[in-house]
C-alpha cells in the first residue's frame, strides 16, 4: 500500500513537471510584431514568387483521390477512386489518370488520356515564368488574401517548426463577385497555420459560413462545406499539398446531396533537369 501511494505521488509529480515544461516551452516561443494580415500578405507573396521562379525544382508524385456521394439517409450512392501520376514543372502541374476504381483504363480511353497527357506535358515544357497554368500547389494569391480579415491567435510548434496560427473571416458580407468561384470563397472562414520561417501554408481548416445558391437556387444550393488541407515540406525546402478531406452538403436540383472527398499525394521524386 505504501509503495502504491509512493508510485502515485511520483506519477503526479512527473505530470506536473511535464505540464510545467510545456508551459515553459510555450513561454519561450519568440514574440512577433507581425499581424495576421501582414503574415498572410507575406504568404501570398511567397506563393507568387514560387510560381514565377524558374529555379523551382521539378517533381513527380502519385495522387490518390476518393469521391463518395450519399443519399438523404446517408447510404452510399456512388464511390469513385482515381489514381494519377503528377508532374510539376516550373510550378505548373499536369495529371495523368492511371486507374479508376483500382482498374487500368480501357484501351480506347487510355489512348485519349495519353493524347491529353502529351498536350499537357507540351504546355509544361513551353511554360515560361509567370505563365498561367494549373497552379494547384499554389492556391494562395494576393487577390484571395484581400477578401479576408486575419487574426493571429497564437504561435505553435508543428513538426518541429514554428508556425503562426491565424483565424480568418470575410472582410464584408458583400464582397465583390467577379467569377463563379467568388460566390463560394466570399463566404469561407476558418484557421490557417503558416510556417514562421518560410511563410508557407502548413495546414488549413475551412468552413462555409452561409448557404450558397447556384444559379439562383435553380441548379442547387450548398449548405455545408468543411475542408481540411495538410501540406508537406520536402528536404530541399519545396512544399506540396499532401492530404485533404472535404464534406459538402446541400441540394442538387431537387435532390438532397452529400459528397465526401479525400485526396492523398505520396512518393515525391525530384525530376532530372531536361537537356536542351
Amino acid at each position: 500500500m505504501v509503495c502504491l501511494r509512493r508510485y502515485s505521488l511520483m506519477f503526479v509529480l512527473a505530470g506536473l513537471l511535464v505540464v510545467g515544461s510545456l508551459g515553459l516551452a510555450r513561454a519561450e516561443l519568440p514574440p512577433t510584431t507581425l499581424t495576421g494580415d501582414e503574415i498572410m500578405r507575406r504568404a501570398a507573396a511567397r506563393a507568387e514568387l514560387s510560381v514565377n521562379s524558374s529555379n523551382r525544382p521539378n517533381y513527380e508524385y502519385h495522387k490518390h483521390t476518393v469521391m463518395e456521394e450519399l443519399d438523404r439517409k446517408g447510404r452510399l450512392k456512388e464511390h469513385k477512386e482515381k489514381l494519377y501520376d503528377v508532374e510539376v514543372r516550373a510550378g505548373l502541374s499536369a495529371l495523368s489518370l492511371v486507374q479508376v476504381n483500382g482498374q487500368p483504363l480501357p484501351p480506347a480511353e487510355l489512348k485519349k488520356q495519353q493524347e491529353r497527357d502529351a498536350a499537357e506535358r507540351a504546355k509544361l515544357v513551353d511554360a515560361k515564368p509567370g505563365q498561367k497554368g494549373d497552379n494547384r500547389e499554389n492556391f494562395l494569391t494576393a487577390e484571395l488574401v484581400a477578401k479576408y480579415k486575419f487574426t493571429l491567435v497564437e504561435q505553435k510548434m508543428v513538426k518541429n517548426r514554428l508556425t503562426y496560427v491565424i483565424s480568418f473571416e470575410p472582410k464584408s458580407a458583400n464582397l465583390p463577385i467577379k467569377s463563379v468561384t467568388d460566390r463560394f470563397v466570399n463566404h469561407l472562414a476558418g484557421t490557417v497555420w503558416v510556417d514562421a520561417e518560410e511563410f508557407e501554408i502548413a495546414r488549413a481548416d475551412l468552413h462555409l459560413q452561409n448557404e450558397i445558391e447556384l444559379w439562383g437556387g435553380i441548379i442547387g444550393t450548398l449548405r455545408r462545406c468543411d475542408f481540411s488541407l495538410l501540406r508537406i515540406r520536402l528536404p530541399d525546402g519545396v512544399w506540396f499539398n499532401s492530404f485533404s478531406h472535404g464534406i459538402f452538403e446541400g441540394r442538387k436540383l431537387l435532390e438532397p446531396m452529400m459528397i465526401k472527398t479525400m485526396s492523398e499525394s505520396t512518393d515525391f521524386h525530384r525530376l532530372a533537369l531536361a537537356r536542351n
